[in-house]
């Protein structure tokens, strides 16, 4: 395994938690909502063997600072920039963003910060006032009155990971849902009511897209988002492929698929031929 190398930056959210290794070419990744830089598991250690990868923890996860009240996409994208910038990233970026750190993706590939884009579980539209209203809202409020209950993390899990993926991989399983257990409780809720309240869909910034981008489908996904969709997500983007990739939720490949989608990765970075 890997040793990484932690450190901290500041942004304007906190100095957010950065784990690196490896050494050549960089890579960024970001995690999902709810979990943080562990999530990764071995594609962490794999990606190491021949780049610079970046692991960040996102605002108010992992290691991260708390940020203690509610922030936008528009401050999340700045300080994913002032991240990368503290880290001495100045020439673009490859990007993998996993559900959450899909969106800031597609809003840092509309810009120079990027030099190639990969999304794992992102859908890209935002809640209707009815998922608001019977998803969103519930988790949230049950969030803010309890905290991380096991009720709550094994309803949350098992849409996000999958009970077949934790089953299949019991270790990373049990760190994932560490990683919400452990998160300070004030700056979760107020990361999950941003983020899950206030998300607005993106479907407008697919066509200002302007790096290769690799879209990845969860082949089975109880939360709606179809390989169909990604198609369609696909589509709009100017230079795009799409893959489906096993699983039930927006984390569950990495527990399951993760020989997969490091090989999709990494034909896709090989062959991907950056704007100039």
């Amino acid at each position: 395994m890997v040793t990484p190398n932690p450190e901290f930056v500041s942004t304007d959210l906190g100095r957010l938690h950065i784990r690196r290794a490896g050494d050549g070419p960089p890579v960024v990744l970001w995690h999902s909502l709810f979990v943080d830089s562990r999530s990764w598991g071995p594609l962490f250690d794999e990606l190491a063997r021949r780049h610079t990868v970046y692991a960040i923890d996102g605002p108010s996860h992992g290691k991260s600072e708390s940020v203690p009240r509610d922030f936008t996409f528009e401050e999340l994208v700045v300080s994913a920039e002032q991240a990368l910038d503290g880290l001495g990233l100045t020439e673009p970026v490859d990007w993998v963003g996993n559900a959450w750190g899909g969106h800031v993706g597609i809003r840092l590939a509309t810009g120079p910060r990027l030099r190639t884009l990969t999304t794992i579980g992102t859908p890209i539209q935002g809640f209707s006032m009815q998922e608001k209203l019977t998803k969103a809202w519930p988790l949230v409020t049950a969030y803010r009155f309890v905290g991380p209950k096991d009720f709550l993390v094994k309803l949350l899990f098992d849409q996000l990971v999958g009970p077949d993926a934790i089953a299949a991989q019991p270790d990373q399983g049990a760190t994932v849902m560490a990683s919400y257990r452990e998160a300070d409780r004030a700056g979760m809720f107020h990361a999950m009511r941003s983020m899950m309240l206030h998300r607005t869909g993106i479907e407008h910034l697919l066509g200002n897209v302007g790096v290769p981008a690799l879209v990845m489908s969860v082949r089975d996904d109880v939360t709606g988002w179809r390989p169909d969709e990604a198609r369609r997500m696909c589509a709009a983007i100017p230079d795009c492929r799409v893959e489906e990739v096993a699983g039930t939720g927006h984390v569950s490949p990495l527990l399951i698929d993760h020989d997969r989608i490091l090989g999709l990765i990494g034909e896709f970075w090989r062959t991907a031929v950056p704007k100039t």
